[in-house]
């Protein structure tokens, strides 16, 4: 057996090279990528914002649309700012791989919180009045005036918009990774 060259780098034959297939700096807002990633940050700032704003009437189940709406937001903001200022190009990463799993993990999550806003939203069958809403094994009684009523049912369905903006960022992750 050979024994390896003395100068020869066997760290550079282990790892490979960090792929990024998006750009650096201000032209990834030109991708779709960016843009729907400009999107997600948009329309999930909108529901942080509706759901603070109805006074969160179901702790319990819009505790965590308030979760997921805001660490979404700022991961986002994030994920695009490493992009913008070109820290992608200078950390030893597979970038695609990051942006599939980060986008999975964010489609998941939205789609949970979008169901129990909905679910939240659908407990007030008549605005004004309470409704008693079974999931599983617990009786959710929400009591939800009108103003409540309105500003759930836009939050669900921008909660509704950022997991299908969030399924097509993950669906163009999935290209790119697989190239």
């Amino acid at each position: 057996m050979s024994a390896p060259a003395a100068n020869a780098n066997t760290n550079s034959v282990s790892f490979p090279a960090p792929r990024v297939t998006l750009p650096l700096g201000t032209p990834v807002l030109q991708t779709y990528s960016g843009a729907f990633i400009c999107l997600e940050i948009l329309f999930g700032g909108l529901v942080w914002i509706l759901v603070a704003s109805s006074n969160v009437p179901v702790p319990l189940l819009q505790g965590w649309v308030m979760f997921v709406s805001l660490t979404m937001f700022v991961c986002s903001c994030l994920y695009l700012s490493v992009y913008l200022c070109g820290l992608a190009d200078r950390v030893d990463t597979d970038w695609n791989m990051v942006d599939f799993v980060y986008h999975f993990i964010a489609f998941v999550f939205y789609f949970g919180a979008s169901l129990l806003e909905a679910a939240t939203t659908s407990a007030a069958v008549e605005p004004g009045s309470f409704n008693a809403t079974r999931l599983g094994q617990a009786t959710f009684i929400t009591f939800l005036d009108f103003r409540q009523y309105s500003i759930n049912v836009v939050a669900t369905i921008f909660s509704f918009v950022v997991t299908v903006c969030y399924a097509c960022s993950l669906t163009l992750a999935l290209r790119r990774w697989k190239l």
